[in-house]
């Protein structure tokens, strides 16, 4: 099974479901996302795919969140996009992709839904 997981190798979550994913013998593409965003277009999608809104996918526990407003009720869907396409540190991670679907990871364990 293909696999493509948006990761940050310096969360212990994110290098949990990759290991995860290595080990169930998917073929995994990783993408440093913070040095490879993914569009806006392509984060929609994948969101889409997912079930979940922007703002699910935001990492609101991120300092420079709450600094630009973003976890309040007031912040649209466009801001948060808009956000996260100029600070990448905002997409929660690890956002994972399979035929089976896409999803975010947290915790871990998730990712076997999508195998």
């Amino acid at each position: 099974m293909k696999a493509t997981i948006y990761h940050n190798p310096m969360c212990g979550t994110s290098r949990k479901t990759l290991e995860i994913l290595r080990n169930e013998g998917a073929d995994v593409t990783v993408v440093e996302y913070l040095k490879a965003p993914p569009s806006r277009q392509e984060l929609e999608r994948l969101y889409e795919r997912a079930g979940i809104s922007p703002r699910e996918g935001l990492r609101a526990k991120e300092p420079l969140a709450e600094e630009l407003g973003l976890t309040g009720e007031e912040a649209t869907d466009d801001e948060i996009l808009d956000a996260m396409m100029e600070h990448p540190i905002l997409i929660q991670r690890p956002l994972v992709e399979t035929e089976k679907g896409a999803g975010l990871c947290r915790p871990q364990e998730e990712v076997r839904k999508l195998l």
